[in-house]
């Protein structure tokens, strides 16, 4: 080992970029540690980064102690440690028979150096420091484009949000009016968000409809999008299940569309042929009151459990129907728990090709699950 501990003292210095140890002998320690040099009160250290599968813990340790560290993971506990320096890429293996090699690969062109401040700043689509005009009026920023520190979590929220719609934009027709829908929109904080960053900074032709049941809320969402000159965001008071306003939508948001109101919205949605479906689902009681099984029974009994293995499995099912009415799903993490507990994002596009599901309807009819989104789209089928 004294091989790599010259390699450790030459290059874990402010000129590293990062480390990563992999590679685990034992399968009861971390499958990977990241390593990044970092100042912490003008202090060079280094911030090691443990995954559990749940949560990161992190851990800023100085040069002699992370060097003594990572000589005794690659001793008995790791076979590989990829060292990048700004002028080299280093690679550390070891055999199974404990023998050590190393690999030292100059850059054909110097890396720039990362930035050593103990919490990096986050790149967000909507920028701290630039004034949002919604943002401010609605009481996430100041005027002079400070994040409100009660509403930092809304601020990383809509950011996150966006990410996602950043993510779906090449299934987006980049010609011809883009019709959005978000299906109980409330204060409105997304759909604002969404118009701004379509239409403001994207420069797409959108016409966006917000509708919820408050008139109150409607009102005051309306007044913001004159004085902001948002002539295509209209808001309208309505109801999901009955909503005919439109014959054609291009994307349809629903978040926190309470219980079945989300099939409602998703059925909607189906109907119209939209390109791409983004709902973050809530209160899904319809299942809680449905599902049984007697072999799940141990599990079943106790209600903090089934209900939230209802909520689960309704988001699933409802899945599963998207997928065969051809879209492609995916099932996301929007938020961090410790927020909400709403921190699960649908997002669907569409493919055109429907395909079935293999033992869908079986899993359904095992737990007894008699979902509103499978009596809906099977109505649209039959109709």
């Amino acid at each position: 080992m004294e091989e790599l501990m010259k390699i450790l003292e030459l290059h874990l210095d402010e000129n590293m970029l990062q480390a990563v140890v992999s590679g685990a002998k034992k399968s009861d320690i971390p499958s990977k540690i990241k390593i990044r040099p970092v100042i912490n009160k003008e202090i060079l250290k280094f911030q090691t980064t443990i995954s559990d599968g749940k949560k990161e813990l992190h851990k800023n340790i100085e040069k002699r102690e992370i060097k003594e560290q990572l000589q005794s993971w690659m001793a008995t506990d790791y076979k590989q440690l990829q060292l990048d320096t700004i002028a080299y890429a280093i690679t550390v293996l070891v055999s199974k028979k404990g023998k050590l090699t190393i690999k030292k690969k100059r850059w054909d062109k110097p890396k720039e150096a990362a930035p050593l401040q103990h919490n990096r700043k986050k790149k967000y689509v909507l920028p701290e420091g630039v004034p949002v005009p919604f943002l401010v009026d609605l009481g996430v920023m100041t005027p002079e484009g400070k994040i409100v520190n009660s509403k930092y979590d809304k601020f990383r929220q809509i950011n996150r949000f966006l990410e996602f719609v950043e993510d779906i934009l090449p299934q987006l027709k980049r010609s011809g009016e883009i019709t959005i829908i978000d299906f109980g929109c409330g204060k409105s904080y997304l759909t604002f968000a969404m118009y701004y960053y379509l239409k403001i900074l994207q420069g797409m032709d959108i016409h966006m409809i917000g509708l919820d049941l408050k008139e109150d809320v409607i009102d005051k969402c309306n007044e913001l999008a004159g004085n902001y000159g948002y002539d295509k965001l209209e808001f309208y008071m309505g109801d999901i299940a009955s909503y005919e306003g439109v014959d054609q939508v291009d994307m349809v948001v629903t978040l926190h569309a309470c219980d079945t109101a989300t099939d409602y919205a998703l059925a909607k949605a189906v109907k119209w042929g939209a390109d791409v479906i983004l709902s973050v689902p809530c209160c899904q009681h319809e299942l809680n009151g449905q599902i049984h099984n007697d072999i799940l029974e141990p599990v079943l009994k106790y209600g903090l459990i089934k209900e939230r293995m209802a909520a689960l499995l309704t988001d699933a099912f409802r899945a599963g129907r998207l997928e065969e009415e051809g879209y492609n799903v995916q099932i996301l993490e929007f938020i961090d728990m410790e927020h909400t507990p709403k921190n699960i994002l649908i997002r669907a596009v569409k493919s055109g090709v429907p395909k079935k599901v293999k033992n869908l309807a079986e899993c359904m009819e095992l737990v007894g699950a008699r979902p509103t989104i499978n009596k809906l789209l099977n109505a649209k089928e039959e109709a």
